[in-house]
């Protein structure tokens, strides 16, 4: 899924500065990025694919940082240009930043302000969007990264509208993507606004990709974090606590089981996650919800209740913050949206439907929940510490679209 805004046709028209040239990219590396992300604009916008119908580009490879860069694997590289050269590009592209607790190099970021102040088109892949967000790029707008970092970006950055659920957002002069592979996403789209659906799809081919990924990351939502959270003892606490979603149990609960102090398992949960205990226990329930909408005949006070709202009207206050819709009207979008041929499981009943928690429905091995269990300890909006209650550390203000709503066709 891609959203495309149209709030802001003035942004997309800014006329570019006389030094600047279109068809020149920048890409801003920085010491600690990671390789996959750093290669995709080298790859798409780098290599001269003319004989296959695509345009060329020039690239321009800048350091963000002095030298040499070092990239994961323990990879040193060379930037053959420094932070001079991004005044010539009419696009700019920062494809990853090392850490999302650590501020970018303030030149770097004055360079891409001044860029953008002379009109140049500025790209953020997956968590390069903290580094534009940080130069005060994305303030007010909409903008998306990894679905795992999404928390922390919102937070972090109130007034920036973050939205987790989609693979990339293009605001006209300001574009993100999420993570990893769907900055191939947001590449392939540039190259198809720039030159039309021909070029992009000849790109595709020559990557061996889609020209158009459907859906977005609300696939994988709970269902892929770090490795290292799989080894961790919080993963058991993590997949118990899963699996009794319907049932109302609080922090203090998890924290027993953890044979911690709440003190000592809210440090603990934050260390590893970027996120409080009750800030992932609220967005697991409207998680849960929302796949109960999607696959089941259940009413709403049926589905506060399975999963562990204390009330309907608790469900209702927390989904509309998450999702920007009420569960009754989100769940109407959902099917309005459906293919005919999805909407005949509609008339399944819904004891009969299998409604996932974390993983299929079905017996499930105990290190296989574990592993599983680990990976739903990641996304998660900010939540009121009272169900029901507001908090204005939710995800910034904007309401996020639904499935589908304001997307590029």
């Amino acid at each position: 899924m891609s959203h495309d805004s149209t709030a802001a046709p003035e942004a997309a028209a800014r006329k570019l500065s006389g030094r600047r040239r279109r068809e020149i990219v920048a890409v801003l590396l920085f010491s600690g990025g990671p390789i996959f992300e750093s290669s995709i604009p080298l790859s798409v916008f780098g290599i001269d694919r003319q004989d296959a119908g695509v345009p060329r580009y020039r690239l321009l490879v800048c350091a963000g940082e002095e030298g040499p860069l070092r990239t994961t694997g323990g990879l040193e590289l060379t930037a053959p240009h420094g932070l001079e050269a991004i005044g010539r590009a009419g696009t700019v592209v920062v494809p990853a930043w090392r850490s999302i607790t650590s501020p970018p190099p303030p030149e770097a970021l004055d360079a891409l302000r001044r860029a953008h102040e002379e009109g140049a088109r500025i790209v953020g892949l997956c968590t390069g969007a903290f580094v534009l967000a940080a130069a005060g790029l994305l303030d007010g707008r909409p903008a998306t990264t990894h679905w795992m970092y999404a928390p922390t970006l919102a937070k972090r950055y109130p007034s920036v509208h973050v939205d987790p659920r989609e693979l990339f957002v293009d605001d006209g002069d300001v574009l993100t993507s999420a993570g990893t592979a769907a900055g191939i996403d947001l590449c392939l789209h540039i190259v198809r606004t720039d030159h039309g659906n021909e070029a992009a799809g000849a790109l595709a081919r020559r990557l061996v990709v889609p020209p158009r990924r459907a859906g977005g990351q609300e696939r994988y939502l709970d269902r892929s974090l770090p490795e290292e959270i799989g080894a961790d003892p919080l993963a058991e606490v993590v997949a118990w606590a899963l699996e009794h979603l319907h049932e109302q149990f609080d922090v203090e609960t998890l924290a027993a089981r953890a044979y911690m102090s709440r003190r000592t398992f809210d440090r603990r949960f934050r260390s590893l996650t970027g996120s409080a205990p009750l800030q992932w226990l609220i967005t697991q329930r409207v998680l849960q919800a929302q796949r109960l909408l999607e696959t089941s005949d259940y009413s709403v006070d049926e589905v506060a209740g399975r999963c562990g709202f204390r009330s309907p009207v608790a469900l209702r206050g927390h989904f509309r913050r998450q999702l920007g819709s009420s569960p009754a009207a989100y769940r109407a979008a959902y099917r309005a949206r459906r293919p005919q041929g999805e909407r005949a499981l509609e008339s399944v009943p819904a004891t009969a439907q299998a409604v996932p928690t974390l993983v299929e429905a079905g017996p499930v091995p105990s290190q296989t929940r574990r592993t599983a269990a680990a990976s739903a300890l990641g996304p998660s909006t900010s939540v009121p510490t009272e169900p029901g209650k507001p908090n204005s550390d939710a995800y910034a203000p904007g309401r996020a679209p639904l499935p589908g709503q304001r997307s590029a066709p």
